[in-house]
């Protein structure tokens, strides 16, 4: 099979490699009809994740059709459609019986690796590194599920993948960074990052009932989605407005937004001139794994005894955490990665019943064999680039 591989920092190539098999009753095979390229994807590309091993198949959203099953697999059967959730659950450990499914406790064959990373080992990932278990992402033609009886969930209508696609990484994501916030109805939420991620996590803020929600980003086409298609009622161009805190602070009385979302990751960019400079050369000498604008923007900018909800993706370690702001404000911190089982459900039935069309993100649509061409249009934010959805 076509499967699109890791060679290399900021090297990616389609090769012919081996089918996958069942390798134990629990397995599912997966032929897959679409796939995506992820936000988080881009920090593999950029080299900022390690264990990472040439041949490496990249890709851990995507969805296809059941072409066989292991006999522990009762619940799917071949011709079943199937989105494939990115984390890998047991559904029987402490973690996946308390919904908390991405640090599931027996699906990372690699937990060594993990706990010295993180003091705790991570669930396993598709196609994202030998520290989340060294498993073959879904950027390609077909895909090995473990825990099939778990994991994916079987969409029995007719909606266009690039519908429920999504339900398989950045739309549980984004709606779990604006269920951290504990909306109630009438909050100003501000969200850090107009990327896929962002946009999904605007959308579900004003789905839950936010009376201001508020994007911050550097790109206009991003900031026009938000406000067009997601649903922002204010947007912050950092590039113009160079202090956001201040500027948060303007929108909001004064006083601040009730919760921030940090939909951007280790790789922000910000307008702090000297200290992003520093920053940057930090992470290219592996110094520091992470920059930490966004997130040192998210904390001071929160309002006393606000929420700052943490989605976007952090490797590591990173300098100049603003700790006396988070402490003397009482600021609770919620984050992890996304506990995609829990919300894949309830969101496709809002996706059936209209609520939310998930496929407004889709801006391109390439071939498999075009993936090194649709990363580097990604990282660059060419072509006005939001979302790239890969067909095998």
């Amino acid at each position: 099979m076509r499967a699109n591989v890791w060679s290399g920092r900021n090297t990616v190539q389609v090769e012919n490699v081996p089918d996958p098999k069942i390798l134990n009753d629990r397995d599912a095979i997966v032929k897959i009809s679409s796939t995506a390229i992820c936000g988080s994807d881009l920090h593999l590309y950029d080299g900022y994740i390690p264990t990472m091993e040439k041949g490496d198949i990249l890709g851990h959203e995507f969805m296809g059709e059941i072409v066989d099953v292991g006999r522990g697999v009762s619940n799917l059967r071949v011709g079943d459609r199937v989105v494939v959730p990115f984390p890998i659950a047991c559904g029987n450990c402490w973690a996946c019986r308390h919904e908390l499914y991405s640090v599931c406790e027996n699906s990372n064959p690699n937990a060594g690796l993990a706990e010295k990373m993180f003091g705790h080992a991570t669930a396993g990932i598709f196609g994202y590194s030998h520290l989340t278990g060294g498993y073959a992402g879904g950027q390609a033609e077909y895909a090995r599920v473990p825990f099939a009886d778990v994991g994916p969930l079987k969409i029995e209508d007719g909606l266009p993948d690039e519908q429920v696609l999504f339900l398989s990484d950045i739309l549980p994501t984004g709606f779990m960074g604006a269920d951290f916030c504990e909306i109630q109805g009438g909050e100003s939420i501000a969200v850090f990052g107009a990327g896929p991620v962002g946009q999904f996590a605007i959308a579900s803020a004003v789905m839950l009932g936010a009376e201001q929600v508020i994007a911050i980003d550097q790109f206009d086409y991003r900031l026009e989605m938000a406000r067009n298609r997601a649903g922002a009622t204010d947007t912050i161009n950092f590039d113009e407005d160079a202090d956001i805190v201040e500027q948060l602070k303007v929108l909001t009385g004064g006083r601040g937004p009730d919760a921030v979302i940090d939909a951007v990751g280790m790789e922000a960019t910000d307008s702090h001139g000297v200290l992003h400079a520093a920053e940057r050369v930090k992470q290219a000498t592996r110094s520091e794994s992470d920059r930490g604008g966004a997130l040192r923007d998210a904390i001071l900018a929160c309002r006393p005894g606000g929420i700052v909800s943490i989605i976007g993706v952090y490797g590591g370690l990173m300098d100049k955490v603003p700790m006396g702001a988070l402490m003397n404000k009482g600021l609770t911190i919620k984050t992890g990665q996304c506990h995609v089982q829990r919300y894949m459900k309830p969101l496709y039935e809002r996706i059936t019943k209209g609520d939310i069309d998930p496929s407004f993100i889709v801006t391109h649509r390439l071939d498999l064999g075009q993936a090194p061409d649709g990363y580097e249009t990604f990282k660059h934010k060419q072509d006005e680039c939001v979302k790239v959805v890969l067909k095998p």
